[in-house]
């Protein structure tokens, strides 16, 4: 099993004056990210699911991942497969379960779910209140980190007093794993994921503020970055720290097939949430958390009117990453002889993120075919190599 000890500070001489304030922010965040170095893992990021879920399927997918990822000197327990890997996570995010710890070959892991030998994000989408999906991604095996979006309320303006909406459905089913402004902690991997604003539309708007009043006292924008703040400061010092949003921030770039760039609109536009970008910058300055990768959906990879590809990857100047795992659609049939087993049969789609002592260092668009008992890694394109 992963395990991390943090090293006792090391005695030094008081300065003769104060040090200058933003000394301090840049020691704290090297110690920090000292402490984080410790952090590996594996995670397949699913964005914007869009009803494409089958939890049989896309479990046999993510055990390939899984076994297909072997890092020498940090095997873990046998979890439920029984073979010894480095702990996985998965994300899911609105439009698609978003977040996984990856092996290459046999990978499961419902996009959005974080979990030790291989966890899941899933950065939501799921469909359009789309409770029985929810729940089945609830029933996936392993732990996961979710966010819901903006389809996920998409009938529901506000709560009822009187009846469980779809929305207040979804959020039972996923319990402490839905992420929304709160920060879910995994000791053994020694990482943390904070989540952005639920059921963001992404723009300038709060979308459903008034289910963000009820159930998180949130009224505008800046009440809202304040909440991802005190979410990501509950983070424990020597974590590694991981955000979780169902849309991008602002400041990625305004060009149609930018990161998040409107690609509905001649000219485009810069889609993000303003407030996610707002707790970032905030969080930076006082440089309490080590947060090397930011992963979220709702921007689809594939542009409106055929338009082209998104770019889904963007590196920050201060080497933040940034990832959009809306692949959409992520289901696809396999183009086989019919008659035959396999005529049933998928491929789905895997963002996967390769932490490596405290870093990102891989990260791929991974396409497994699923046909009855075949389960085969059919394609894996590379977004992001560390020193690439």
């Amino acid at each position: 099993m992963l395990s991390a000890s943090v090293p006792a500070p090391t005695p030094c001489s008081l300065p003769a004056s104060p040090p200058h304030p933003r000394s301090n922010h840049i020691a704290a965040r090297a110690s920090m990210a000292s402490a984080a170095a410790r952090s590996s893992a594996r995670i397949a990021v699913v964005g914007d699911v869009h009803d494409q879920w089958n939890l049989e399927e896309d479990t046999k997918a993510l055990e390939l991942l899984q076994a297909g990822f072997i890092l020498p000197d940090y095997f873990v327990y046998h979890m439920f497969f029984g073979a010894s890997r480095l702990p996985c996570v998965v994300i899911f995010t609105p439009w698609l379960l978003s977040f996984i710890c990856f092996v290459k070959s046999v990978v499961y892991l419902p996009l959005s779910i974080l979990a030790f030998p291989f966890p899941p994000f899933c950065s939501g989408d799921f469909g359009e209140e789309n409770v029985e999906l929810v729940k089945s991604v609830a029933n996936l095996d392993f732990a996961k980190a979710v966010i819901l979006g903006n389809h996920d309320a998409w009938h529901t303006t506000q709560f009822s007093g009187k009846k469980k909406d779809g929305v207040q459905l979804q959020l039972e089913c996923l319990g402490e794993e839905h992420v929304g402004y709160r920060c879910l902690d995994y000791p053994t991997l020694k990482l943390s994921v904070v989540g952005g604003r639920p059921f963001s539309g992404g723009g300038k708007k709060l979308f459903r503020q008034k289910l963000l009043s009820t159930r998180f006292g949130v009224q505008d924008m800046d009440g809202s970055a304040k909440r991802i703040c005190k979410a990501a400061s509950g983070a424990p010092d020597d974590h590694l720290v991981i955000f979780l949003a169902h849309n991008g921030p602002t400041g990625l770039g305004s060009n149609m097939d930018d990161i998040c760039g409107k690609d509905w609109v001649f000219g485009g536009g810069d889609h993000g949430d303003p407030d996610l970008a707002q707790a970032l910058s905030l969080l930076k300055e006082t440089g309490k958390i080590c947060a090397p990768l930011v992963v979220f959906g709702h921007m689809h990879k594939e542009l409106a009117d055929g338009n082209g590809l998104r770019k889904m990857i963007v590196v920050g100047d201060d080497k933040t990453i940034y990832l959009n795992g809306a692949i959409v659609p992520r289901v696809k049939r396999l183009n086989v002889e019919q008659g035959t087993p396999e005529s049933c049969g998928t491929m789905r789609a895997f963002t996967v993120v390769e932490i490596l002592n405290g870093t990102v260092d891989n990260i791929f668009e991974s396409w497994v075919s699923v046909a009855g008992n075949r389960i085969t890694l059919e394609e894996e394109h590379f977004l992001f190599k560390s020193g690439g």
